[in-house]
């Protein structure tokens, strides 16, 4: 079973930015799909990106130009990098994975999730 470490959380003000980190316990290289999900307080978890292990990646609207998730296989890493924060982005970020990882009651793996706090 692969284990999602996330870390880069953290306090930012409104138009910063973060990168998040996800580990693998295991080699990321023949896992199709990982993705970056987010839920805050009282709300549903909700995708923010996606990236197959071609490359191919998938955006929510509301992150679309201002978040970028790329993948380092050789380093078993997902990353967030999440620029011009707004305070709506605020939640807890989850690292997920599996063979498809399109909405969040497909993915087979998840973390334990990461708190993003963006203040006004």
């Amino acid at each position: 079973q692969v284990q999602l470490v996330e870390s880069g959380g953290g306090l930012v003000q409104a138009g910063g930015s973060l990168r998040l980190s996800c580990a693998a316990s295991e080699s990321i290289f023949s896992i199709n799909a990982m993705g970056w999900y987010r839920q805050a307080p009282g709300k549903q978890r909700e995708l923010v990106a996606t990236i197959t292990r071609g490359g191919s990646t998938n955006y929510a609207d509301s992150v679309k130009g201002r978040f970028t998730i790329s993948r380092d296989n050789a380093k078993n890493t997902v990353y967030l990098q999440m620029n011009s924060l707004k305070p709506e982005d605020t939640a807890d970020y989850y690292c997920a994975a599996g063979s498809v990882c399109y909405s969040a009651n497909t993915c087979a793996y998840w973390g334990k999730g990461t708190l993003v706090t963006v203040s006004s």
